[in-house]
């Protein structure tokens, strides 16, 4: 029978793709216009944010290659990641890897044998689960310049309530050759992620169903029989791959996570040559700047201020920000004073909160034939595309087993 397949964010399309390609008769749901979920693409196929993996995202990247989009992925710093800190007007290029830091220049501000000491005992496997902050006290410079800046794009969460078991696992991951390398979509994630995704999983012989939103679940004998969602559909074998919420709302029993992180992106309207950059900023409302040929994106993680804030006033503060990195850094092109038109987008749920304490461990079956996806239910990484794809993969191998 069918296996129906709710969500077309990362992980229902990771899901989907693999129950498609193992010969399975798949239909993908997805209740917007478009896929991408939380990590979507804009109608135009910009980027909501300033998405980036790494090589050490080995399930996204191997994900890439599956769909034949891995080589629209490029480096875009392969020198080291340009870094403006706003408030004394340094500007720096850091290595991300601890191995490039024994070049001085290449060093992030604050750097000791008692920084990287703390940094290596937080992500010892066993270590006290603390507060980012608390585990690297005393090491201020090295956290405001690396430490935090890393925490909020990975965890997307304050330092000073970040869980450092959280962060462990992802500097546990940083060890291997090439696995700080930074990578993004060359044109965005619409046509170098999620449009290839869907044309891999027509081509394995999938259906993809946009404007149809699951009503509920018909449930019976601790199996799903059926789905409402303007007709009522036979249920032979059913991958949620939906927001906590709405799994909840789905599932009712479920137990999700509760508190949730904001992002908020700027998009602003830029039509220039050149090449793709990506810059960092410390003492600044931005963090991450992404610069296409098609316009320049802005990041702000963790937003809990941003996000109440009119973006009449953010898109100014943060224009003065960029004309100050791409002054610092020789960024090509016409950058006129006036901030051009500006798109502001406010993710409040963007991500779970990743807060000390035991990490949520959801069943991959709640049902015999229900599995499970989403970024929030792979307890070994934080919610990123790495997390969603791993656990749309290890959904579809559940319902296949």
């Amino acid at each position: 029978m069918t296996i129906h397949v709710v969500g077309a964010g990362v992980a229902g399309l990771a899901g989907a793709l693999a129950l498609a390609r193992a010969g399975k008769p798949v239909v993908l749901h997805e209740a917007s216009p478009g896929a991408g979920g939380r990590a979507r693409a804009l109608a135009d196929g910009t980027d909501n944010g300033t998405h980036a993996l790494v090589g050490a995202n080995t399930a996204a990247l191997a994900f890439l290659s599956a769909i034949g989009a891995r080589a629209d992925w490029v480096e875009p710093e392969p020198d080291g990641l340009p870094v403006l800190d706003c408030a004394d007007g340094m500007a720096r290029r850091i290595a991300l890897s601890p191995l490039g830091w024994w070049r001085a220049e290449r060093r992030p501000p604050g750097l000791s044998a008692g920084a990287l000491w703390a940094m290596a005992r937080m992500a010892l496997p066993g270590a006290a689960d603390l507060p980012v902050a608390q585990a690297m006290a005393g090491h201020d410079s090295f956290c405001r310049g690396f430490v935090d800046p890393l925490v909020v794009a990975t965890l997307n969460t304050p330092i000073a309530e970040a869980s450092s078991a959280r962060l462990a696992q992802v500097l546990r991951r940083l060890g291997g050759p090439g696995a700080t390398r930074l990578y993004v979509a060359r044109r965005g994630l619409g046509p170098d992620m999620v449009e290839p995704a869907i044309a891999a999983i027509r081509a394995a012989g999938g259906e993809v169903r946009f404007n149809s939103r699951l009503r509920a679940l018909v449930l019976e004998g601790g199996r799903v029989v059926g789905l409402e969602s303007g007709e009522t559909l036979a249920a032979g074998q059913v991958l949620l791959a939906t927001p906590p919420w709405e799994s909840a709302r789905l599932l009712p029993g479920l137990v999700v996570p509760m508190a949730h992180a904001p992002i908020v992106n700027l998009h602003f309207a830029r039509s220039a040559p050149g090449p793709v950059r990506f810059l960092g900023f410390v003492g600044a409302l931005c963090q991450w700047v992404l610069v296409r040929p098609s316009g320049v994106s802005v990041t702000v993680s963790a937003g809990d201020a941003e996000v109440l804030e009119d973006a009449q006033t953010l898109a100014p503060r943060a224009w003065g920000e960029i004309l100050r990195a791409v002054a610092a850094f020789g960024v090509p092109g016409e950058w006129p004073i006036k901030p051009p038109p500006c798109r502001v987008v406010k993710e409040r749920r963007a991500t779970p909160r990743h807060n000390p304490g035991p990490a949520l461990t959801p069943p991959r079956l709640p049902l015999a034939n229900l599995a499970l996806a989403g970024d929030w239910t792979w307890p070994d990484l934080p919610a990123t595309i790495d997390a969603a794809i791993r656990s749309g993969e290890a959904a579809a191998k559940a319902l296949s087993s």
